[in-house]
């Protein structure tokens, strides 16, 4: 299997670069590269794909080509598997024959009646706590060569790269979102604070001080007894500036 001639791997390139763009969000994303990564790399027979992202603090995120390469991946949850594996270590772990495989039992057991034998797991370098792979599934046993393997690698390298730029994209996003979270919580409460001065005719701290007392003996919090009196002095829905 030889590698890709430069002008393909341009394409491919300037296609990963549209996923990207044209996704919206990070899982979106992962189902259209793992779409593509199953017809890309199909050798003679069909190949499945899963795409795993573990982020730090954060749900695993995955996306699949097919519903047995979705259950093939959601297996791993026994944390054990050649995808995780692949993940620690940073290298390619292939599996030629999953009926005969003794690397991690439980999920050997647990995956052995989807159909599927051959699998090859190629981790894609992305940055910080964040871990990911690129898993790849066939029916046929010692389905993936040695050239598959090399190709497997060159396509992941490729896809990491725009693996890493949606990733910073979605942290913007939820940096943003964060923000204007926190902003529209700090207006709701200053408006609750305003309304605390007009009804007890004392000082902003004062205010602030008998809100925060009420929010901790009643145990709800701040945002929501704030928005309570909103709603309590307004005749109408209150909306800030924040919001979209």
């Amino acid at each position: 299997m030889v590698n890709p001639r430069p002008e393909q791997e341009a394409l491919q390139n300037g296609y990963f670069l549209d996923l990207v763009l044209g996704s919206e969000d990070v899982e979106a994303f992962l189902a259209d590269l793992a779409a593509f990564s199953a017809e890309s790399l199909s050798n003679p027979g069909p190949v499945f794909c899963g795409v795993t992202v573990l982020r730090r603090k954060r749900a695993a995120t995955a996306a699949s080509s097919d519903d047995r390469a979705r259950l093939m991946d959601e297996l791993q949850n026994t944390n054990e598997g050649p995808c995780l594996t692949a993940m620690d270590e940073l290298t390619p772990v292939l599996v030629p024959d999953l009926l005969r495989e003794n690397r991690w039992p439980q999920y050997v057991e647990a995956a052995s009646n989807q159909g599927l034998r051959s699998i090859l797991s190629v981790p894609l370098l992305v940055e910080g706590d964040t871990r990911a792979a690129l898993n790849l599934y066939s029916e046929r046993p010692n389905a993936f060569t040695e050239g598959d393997i090399e190709r497997a690698e060159v396509f992941a390298s490729h896809a990491s790269k725009s693996l890493r730029l949606a990733l910073k994209i979605a942290q913007l996003s939820d940096a943003r979102n964060d923000l204007a979270a926190a902003m529209q919580s700090r207006t709701i409460i200053d408006l609750a604070v305003g309304a605390i001065m007009a009804q007890n005719h004392c000082s902003q701290d004062e205010a602030f001080t008998i809100l925060r007392t009420a929010s901790s003996n009643r145990n709800i919090k701040l945002r929501h007894l704030a928005q309570t009196i909103i709603a309590a002095v307004s005749s109408g829905k209150v909306t800030t500036h924040f919001e979209e």
